[in-house]
């Protein structure tokens, strides 16, 4: 059986993940300048993962809201509290939460 999907080569999840690591640093950056180009490097981010179906790493991953998809800067348009053995992250754009464990 062939499977509709094809596969990707390693050495293109190599350079999509370079990218999406390039990306997360440039929108850390232009935040101070630009918040909505950083929104915008966080997008891209997001789509280039999903189209070679790799995971974003965890630090990633609270960097940016999952509601709205805006860049999160704790102090600055994000609250950080830790409640219950959770970190929790507060968007004051969207005025959601996002819920990370805390590992021990």
């Amino acid at each position: 059986m062939v499977s509709k999907y094809s596969k990707k080569s390693s050495e293109n999840l190599k350079i999509a993940s370079e990218r999406v690591d390039i990306l997360f640093f440039q929108a850390d950056e232009m935040f101070s300048e630009n918040p909505e180009l950083s929104d915008r490097y966080v997008s891209l981010a997001r789509k280039i993962a999903m189209k070679f179906k790799i995971k974003l790493k965890s630090e990633y991953k609270r960097r940016f809201c999952k509601h709205c998809y805006k860049y999160l800067r704790p102090g600055v348009n994000a609250r950080v509290r830790t409640q219950n053995g959770k970190v929790v992250y507060s968007c004051f754009s969207c005025k959601k939460f996002s819920r990370f464990p805390i590992k021990r």
